[in-house]
C-alpha cells in the first residue's frame, strides 16, 4: 500500500541476501587451491582431502541459508568439519602424523602434515586459519590447556624441523664454497 507523500525504499527480495548454490560453485572455483590445501592440512591424506573438498562443497549448497558476506567463511568452515569428522582428532590421542600420497610438497606444508593429528588441527585452524580458542573448543570438544598445549608442541616441532632445514642448508651452502675454493 502506498501512502501519500511517503518515499517507498527498495528493498532487495530476501534470497538475494543469502549464497545460493551457485555462489558456492563459484567460492570454491574461485579459492580452488586455497580450500584444498586447508583439506590437505586438515586431514594429511590427499584421498582424504579430495573427499572432504568435494563434502565441503556439498554441504555448503545443501546448508541453510548463509548470507552472502558469510559465504567464503562458511566454505571453509564446512571443510573443517569434514575433517573433523573424518579425522576425529583428540587431544588423549598421540598418534603420530604420518602423511600418505603426498608427493612434492614445500617443506613446510609437509613438516605441518607429520604433526600429530590433533596437534596439526589446532595449529591450522588458530595460526593458520585465525579461529578464536572459543571456537576450537566448541568445534574439537576439548579444554582450553588442550589447546595450549597442543598448539605449544606444534610450534616447537615445527621450529625444530625449521632449525634443522636451516643447518643442513647452511652446511650443504658451507660444503659448496669449501667444493669452489679447491
Amino acid at each position: 500500500m502506498k501512502i501519500p507523500g511517503t518515499k517507498q525504499a527498495d528493498v532487495p527480495p530476501p534470497q538475494t541476501f543469502y549464497a545460493t548454490g551457485e555462489d558456492f560453485c563459484r567460492i570454491f572455483k574461485d579459492n580452488l587451491d586455497r580450500l584444498y590445501r586447508l583439506s590437505l592440512l586438515l586431514t594429511a591424506d590427499s584421498d582424504l582431502a579430495q573427499k572432504c573438498f568435494v563434502r565441503g562443497l556439498e554441504d555448503s549448497k545443501g546448508s541453510n541459508p548463509v548470507f552472502k558476506e558469510w559465504a567464503e567463511s562458511w566454505a571453509r568452515r564446512t571443510i573443517i568439519a569434514n575433517a573433523i569428522r573424518m579425522i576425529g582428532p583428540r587431544p588423549e590421542i598421540l598418534s603420530v602424523g604420518r602423511p600418505r600420497d603426498v608427493k612434492r610438497l614445500p617443506p613446510e606444508l609437509a613438516a605441518v602434515l607429520g604433526l600429530k593429528p590433533f596437534d596439526r588441527f589446532v595449529f591450522v585452524m588458530s595460526v593458520l586459519e585465525g579461529y578464536p580458542e572459543r571456537d576450537l573448543r566448541l568445534l574439537l570438544d576439548c579444554s582450553n590447556f588442550d589447546i595450549a598445549a597442543a598448539r605449544a608442541r606444534a610450534l616447537k616441532r615445527l621450529s625444530v624441523l625449521a632449525e634443522q632445514r636451516a643447518t643442513s642448508e647452511n652446511t650443504i651452502q658451507l660444503q659448496s664454497r669449501v667444493g669452489d675454493a679447491n
